[in-house]
């Protein structure tokens, strides 16, 4: 049974420019009525200054408005990381107080929905609570509707419908994901990840090369697709995949070690060695599908 994780934190949200007053001023200087030069500037720039002066408690709003969605942001975040540190020491309801503070904080923030989604996915099956794995299918839907290309939502949707015994709902929700971004990588690596688990390996391989048609130096698509030649005792071309993927993610130790033993069945040296892989807010799978 394949475990899900929770996601990173969203990046922060940007404040808002504003436009510099002295661009808007500048034209004042050339418009100039003859016959009354300097007391027509004077009265023009009187009036204009006076708009600004009325439009500037507008302005100051505007950025305080900038400034507060992104200490917003930064707090729901904050409160993401909080819950998940609490998740990884079994301390649930606390980590479910933190991601419930979050969505009260930043109602948009997605990856706060999916939090409580994944921990009332484990929570309904490590304690047998139907209850908690119908919360956690509602929760990775709304999840969904303030992030449609979520992936690790998409992920833990998916299986959570499998272990309900509703693969064919899995595969739809997938396979709609793809049908609505027939360029997104991600879509179809989930998709055939869910294939392969599923056994339909000819499936999988189809969609990883539909992927790798769209993105040639895809590293999960390699690696998953060097997973499955292996598994089909074609040692060569999985050696070829799991090298591609190294040199444009070299942060795989298990792919790494993979290459390491391939090479003895088929020969010659990649010459690519992976390093520590880069810590992720939370637990994912690292090979081959990670």
């Amino acid at each position: 049974m394949v475990q899900t994780g929770l996601p990173g934190i969203a990046p922060f949200a940007k404040s808002a420019g504003c436009r510099r007053p002295g661009s808007a001023l500048a034209g004042l200087w050339a418009a100039q009525s003859a016959g009354g030069l300097e007391q027509g500037q004077v009265r023009r720039l009187g009036q204009r200054s006076s708009r600004w002066q009325r439009l500037w408690p507008v302005v100051g709003l505007l950025l305080c408005a900038a400034i507060l969605a992104g200490c917003t942001s930064f707090t729901a975040a904050s409160k993401n990381a909080e819950g998940v540190r609490l998740l990884q020491q079994a301390r649930y309801q606390e980590a479910l107080a933190e991601f419930q503070q979050a969505a009260r904080i930043d109602p948009q923030n997605a990856d706060a929905y999916y939090n409580l989604a994944a921990t009332y996915h484990r929570l309904g099956k490590l304690e047998n609570r139907p209850n908690y794995l119908e919360q956690a299918e509602l929760l990775y839907q709304q999840c969904l509707d303030r992030a449609p290309d979520h992936v690790d939502c998409h992920r833990g949707l998916a299986v959570l419908l499998c272990e309900q015994g509703r693969a064919q709902e899995a595969i739809r929700l997938l396979q709609g994901w793809v049908d609505r971004q027939p360029r997104s990588a991600d879509a179809r690596i989930e998709l055939a990840r869910l294939y392969d688990e599923l056994g339909d390996k000819n499936s999988a391989v189809e969609n990883l090369l539909a992927c790798l048609a769209i993105d040639a130096d895809n590293p999960r698509a390699l690696t998953a697709l060097g997973k499955l030649r292996e598994e089909a005792g074609q040692h060569a071309q999985a050696l070829e995949n799991y090298t591609r993927s190294l040199a444009r993610d070299n942060r795989q130790p298990a792919v790494a070690a993979r290459v390491a033993a391939l090479q003895s069945a088929v020969g010659g040296s990649s010459g690519i060695y992976g390093t520590s892989p880069g810590t992720r807010l939370v637990d994912r799978q690292t090979a081959p599908w990670r």
